[in-house]
């Protein structure tokens, strides 16, 4: 269904494919966990509280605004007591991905308020009109999907370490299949950008760092995984896209159909293949491929490139 692309990544596929994926999590499966959602003032961030807070979770919401933050609480609350869950523990804090600084000061906030982290999702995404820069000076995109994302994860890494089976889930995109991984100008500093372009060609690192990073991480009993949500109808989508969403508006995922395979994986039990299948790529709660086309193919020796320019530009170098 995904190599045809339409069945696959619209509304058709979860309404398929659930005859026969892995079971819903057990109702108190995050009861006392303590689970971090990047992006979480709307779409598929949002999403993502509601279905892990319904599993007992306490939840960590990040966003770059308070307002929006507080806003998207009071939605996750009324969702939840308008199905009869209980009430949902929840916690909001400004943490702007793009910016380093920022990350650094929400990573050493919460590591003197928590002892463990359960989950940390990397959902907070861009797709601006021009090229932008961070506030450290690094191209937006990348800043969002991949600088921030990388630091955040190696500064809590205590913390999911400690939890003794923690998750890191990646929000990548199925866009992502348009490129394959090239990291010789991933700020595009010396060739034309573009918002489509830069979006596809980060979304491909993310794929390519969610397993670098489960290869670390393996020892530290902490399962690293990327997926990617189909069409899903967001705000983040409507704004960016809105001739797309137009043209697709009968068959686009709600939000909570893009966000499944995020919170199954999320609260899925050890015992089960998500567990189990750390540095894998997920579309509607099954492994899927990274590559469908010859073209797309990783070329030897990208990803040490990747990883090389991208702890130089955050200034940390995991073993």
């Amino acid at each position: 269904m995904d190599k045809t692309v339409v069945p696959g990544y619209s509304k058709i596929g979860p309404l398929v494919r659930r005859a026969w994926w892995p079971d819903d999590p057990a109702p108190d499966s995050l009861a006392g966990r303590h689970v971090v959602v990047t992006g979480a003032s709307s779409g598929l961030g949002r999403a993502t509280v509601i279905g892990v807070a319904r599993l007992g979770a306490t939840v960590h919401m990040l966003g770059r605004n308070q307002d929006r933050l507080g806003d998207s609480a009071g939605l996750v609350r009324r969702a939840l007591a308008s199905t009869g869950s209980p009430a949902a523990d929840l916690s909001t804090a400004v943490c702007d991905v793009s910016d380093l600084d920022s990350v650094h000061a929400y990573a050493e906030d919460l590591r003197g308020r928590l002892d463990r982290v359960h989950a940390l999702v990397h959902v907070a995404g861009v797709l601006p009109p021009e090229r932008t820069e961070s506030a450290q000076g690094h191209e937006l995109v990348f800043a969002t999907h991949v600088l921030g994302p990388f630091l955040l994860t190696h500064l809590l890494r205590p913390l999911l370490r400690d939890d003794g089976d923690a998750r890191v889930v990646w929000v990548s995109s199925g866009g992502m299949y348009t490129r394959a991984l090239d990291a010789s100008d991933p700020q595009a500093e010396h060739s034309e950008w573009s918002g489509s372009d830069a979006y596809a060609r980060t979304k491909r690192m993310q794929v390519a760092l969610a397993q670098m990073w489960a290869d670390r991480l393996r020892t530290d009993h902490v399962a690293v995984h990327s997926m990617h949500p189909g069409w899903a109808n967001t705000p983040g989508v409507t704004d960016a896209l809105p001739g797309f969403v137009k043209l697709t508006a009968p068959i686009l995922r709600t939000a909570e159909q893009g966000a499944d395979t995020i919170v199954w994986l999320t609260a899925a039990a050890p015992a089960s293949v998500a567990a189990g299948s750390s540095g894998a790529f997920w579309s509607d709660r099954r492994p899927r491929s990274t590559s469908f086309l010859p073209a797309r193919k990783e070329p030897p020796g990208e990803r040490a490139k990747l990883w090389d320019k991208v702890t130089t530009a955050v200034g940390v170098r995991p073993h």
